[in-house]
């Protein structure tokens, strides 16, 4: 089997472009509030940009007021973006270029089957599609295995044929996939270092496939644990987690810096935002995360156990 394996550009080549991309489903909650503080910190201490991007691809699951309600709970945590804040439903054209590059270089095929209709068999040569609508298209998975290296959770590795497959990067009922989209626009605002929760790593070997398909370097990656509520579920909108508010904003990020491990005295706890964040860039220790995968929830951030 052999190791494509994904080698990070060297640093000192690139300006550092780190980027904070929620998706408007809902508020943000405590677990976005880590995911959005350590790639923020990991960013300004390597004197780098910090983008904001709203991922708003999906209009059905979409909040129409969560997109505004992001930006002002960031703002008032002092969590203060470089330039313009993109939308991704800006950016169709873009992305219809990239598919369009895609299927030139046949890594890109229409499909109308399910994995279960091809009895788990590979979509390309057993999905015999001749439509020119009501059609996926799938990037055409290459065999072997996919290795890259995660500045927390070490050397990652994905069988690309059991378990990756011929993925979707645009999906029949229209929307684009958001593999295609997120590495569009990674490349397009030239961003370096994603720092992210662990639960999107597993994307990761698919992203990878679409920078190296497009003749880019993937960026550097560091995947810090999920937060869990008290019943072993991710801290999540889907799981109700309870949305930031504009109360306690110094005692939250203080509650942030402590779960990412950087050990903030208590003294500091009434600091105002930006100086709290100011003490965390300037502390800023990554490796404290290292080989962590999840940790609970501080308790005000749990939802209380069912009694049922």
């Amino acid at each position: 089997m052999s190791d494509t394996s994904a080698t990070p550009p060297p640093e000192h080549h690139t300006p550092y472009v780190g980027r904070f991309a929620p998706s408007p489903t809902g508020p943000l909650h405590f677990g976005s509030l880590l995911a959005a503080v350590a790639s923020y910190l990991d960013a300004r201490a390597h004197r780098g940009r910090w983008l904001v991007r709203i991922e708003d691809l999906d209009p059905p699951r979409e909040d129409p007021g969560a997109a505004t309600a992001i930006l002002h709970i960031l703002d008032a945590y002092g969590l203060h973006w470089d330039g313009e804040v993109r939308y991704q439903s800006d950016r169709h054209e873009a992305y219809q270029q990239v598919l369009q590059q895609l299927i030139s270089s046949g890594l890109a095929f229409p499909c109308q089957c399910s994995r279960k209709q091809l009895g788990g068999q590979p979509h390309r040569g057993n999905c015999q599609c001749q439509a020119h609508s009501d059609i996926a298209w799938r990037f055409l998975c290459p065999p072997g295995e996919l290795c890259f290296d995660d500045a927390l959770q070490g050397r990652w590795c994905s069988d690309l044929s059991e378990e990756i497959g011929d993925f979707v990067i645009k999906r029949r009922d229209g929307p684009w996939s958001y593999q295609l989209a997120v590495v569009s626009d990674d490349i397009d605002q030239g961003v370096t270092h994603i720092v992210r929760g662990i639960d999107l790593i597993d994307s990761t070997a698919r992203q990878i496939l679409l920078y190296q398909a497009l003749r880019h370097t993937a960026p550097h990656y560091a995947h810090i644990p999920v937060a869990l509520e008290a019943n072993g579920q991710k801290l999540s909108k889907q799981n109700l987690a309870q949305a930031l508010t504009t109360q306690n904003i110094s005692y939250t990020l203080w509650l942030a810096l402590s779960w990412l491990g950087q050990q903030p005295p208590a003294a500091i706890q009434s600091l105002a935002p930006g100086e709290l964040l100011d003490w965390g860039v300037a502390h800023w220790q990554s490796q404290t995360l290292a080989g962590q995968r999840e940790r609970p929830a501080p308790a005000g951030f749990q939802r209380e156990a069912s009694a049922d």
